[in-house]
């Protein structure tokens, strides 16, 4: 079955869709792909080819209630012309079925081609991550005995726990990527394989028709050695002892005030404060509240932003992007100032200047677009005690919940999962129900103080339909007046 759609954006796609066969492309075969694809005249293709073999394993009320594991594989064959693009992608990986793929692309393009010479070479990789111990020579039962431990440990710490849901997941992913610029006769290949092993226990607390949930996840770039480092019953009761602590809490108080955010709670309000706005297509969009502010204070001078995607074990890792970029460390924003945004190639030909790495996809069956890998505040210069004692009252974050933000005018809203009342500079009362409400750019250019520390969270994003894992993470920094939302 073939499927041909178009939309009014920058974009088109071409569907096929056969039998799935689990194989890499030889060089003469891609470089035949990539001669074709341009011969109409592009500035730009790719080919990306992927090979994924997922395991996820889920125990709720008690049973084991999903299982899955398989393999998928394809590839997706771009083009780009005119500053617009054309994207294909197939699970059926014989040449025939490629070069017809390419020829797709060429007659929704409907331009004439022309012949063209190109010499394709390998790249290596910037950066090496090792992976000590395969998930896939893991056997089943282990991983499921995971579960069940972390199950059983959160539902044994207080009987108002009503649900523990516990999710065990490794994928191993394998990526073939060649891509050329039609000003040039150099083609390059790179490959990457990468094994993303993650868990996470998420429990459901109730009494006197109070609900409240305590989430902890555990993962990234890394095999089933994470669990030498990730302790699954420390974790599990550090899930099931939020649910409790929040169960027991009193309603936060609302109103304008100092907030304290700890590093343990992780990196989403940077995550969706500044940083999706600094994904340069939005920006070019005018889509971001930070479009066109390059050489511009968009925070306090306390603040750096930094998207790094070398980090080793980290869950936005990656040895190459999935346009064949080595992974780089980019800063985003120096001292308050913002100095870069996050570039695929489509962006930096835009705005001629280079991909940052930041090119990524799903899989084969989406284009890449600029996404964050780890995003993090670099860590200052106060002592995280420090800015807890010079609070004399507000509210500390110790866990924050999920979150949004308007990329278009920099206002978000953050739920705070585990938060206490901060009195005389000291932890005070725990209280739930708290959220925090307030514009990105002013937020930022308000902090005062920012921590020695630094706390990485993990997670998946999701944009345009896709989503990726990510790394995010904050040190501990004071906001001195925020919105916070609760009883008034």
């Amino acid at each position: 079955m073939r499927k041909i759609f178009g939309s009014s954006k920058t974009f088109f796609d071409v569907i096929i869709v056969f039998q799935k066969v689990i194989i890499m492309l030889d060089n003469d075969l891609l470089l035949k792909i990539l001669k074709k694809t341009l011969s109409c005249g592009g500035e730009y293709a790719d080919v990306f080819v992927e090979n994924r073999k997922p395991v996820s394993i889920q125990l709720e009320d008690n049973k084991i209630d999903k299982i899955f594991s398989g393999q998928d594989s394809g590839a997706g064959i771009r083009l780009i012309l005119k500053g617009k693009t054309y994207y294909a992608y197939t699970n059926e990986m014989s040449e025939k079925t490629l070069m017809e793929l390419a020829q797709s692309l060429i007659n929704v393009s409907t331009i004439s081609g022309k012949d063209i010479s190109i010499d394709l070479r390998k790249q290596k990789p910037d950066i090496k991550f090792k992976i000590k111990l395969l998930p896939e020579d893991v056997p089943a039962a282990k991983k499921i005995e995971l579960v069940r431990l972390a199950n059983k440990t959160a539902r044994n710490f207080d009987k108002r726990i009503r649900q523990v849901i516990t999710v065990y997941r490794d994928i191993v992913q394998k990526v073939q990527i060649a891509h050329l610029y039609g000003s040039s006769k150099d083609a390059f290949i790179a490959e990457d394989e990468r094994i993303y092993t993650t868990v996470f226990v998420n429990v459901i607390a109730s009494d006197n028709g109070i609900v409240q949930t305590g989430y902890e996840p555990a993962g990234g770039l890394i095999g089933f050695e994470l669990f030498e480092k990730v302790n699954i019953e420390e974790l599990a009761l550090t899930a099931a002892k939020r649910a409790i602590r929040m169960l027991t809490s009193k309603r936060a108080s609302g109103g304008r005030m100092p907030v304290v955010i700890s590093s343990e709670a992780g990196g989403t309000m940077i995550h969706e404060a500044i940083g999706h706005g600094l994904e340069a297509d939005l920006a070019q969009q005018g889509l971001s509240v930070y479009s066109d502010k390059l050489g511009n204070h968009v925070a306090s001078t306390f603040i750096t932003v930094i998207d790094d995607s070398t980090l080793p074990n980290k869950r936005g890792s990656f040895r190459f992007d999935d346009e064949g970029s080595q992974s780089q460390s980019t800063v985003l924003v120096k001292e308050g100032v913002l100095v870069n945004y996050m570039h695929d190639r489509l962006t930096a030909m835009h705005d001629k200047t280079v991909s940052t790495g930041n090119g990524r996809r799903e899989s084969y069956h989406n284009r890449p677009i600029p996404r964050m890998t780890n995003t993090f505040i670099a860590p200052g210069k106060s002592d995280p005690e420090d800015i807890l004692k010079s609070t004399s009252k507000g509210l500390l974050v110790k866990k924050m919940g999920g979150g949004q933000v308007n990329t278009v005018n920099g206002d978000f809203v953050f739920d705070v999962q585990e938060g206490y009342v901060i009195e005389n500079g000291m932890i005070g009362e725990p209280v739930r129900g708290a959220t925090l409400t307030g514009n990105g750019p002013e937020i930022l250019k308000s902090i005062d103080m920012v921590g020695t520390d630094l706390g990485f969270s993990i997670g998946t994003c999701g944009k345009d339909n896709q989503g990726v894992p990510v790394g995010d993470a904050m040190p501990t920094l004071r906001i001195p007046e925020i919105v916070v939302g609760g009883e008034v």
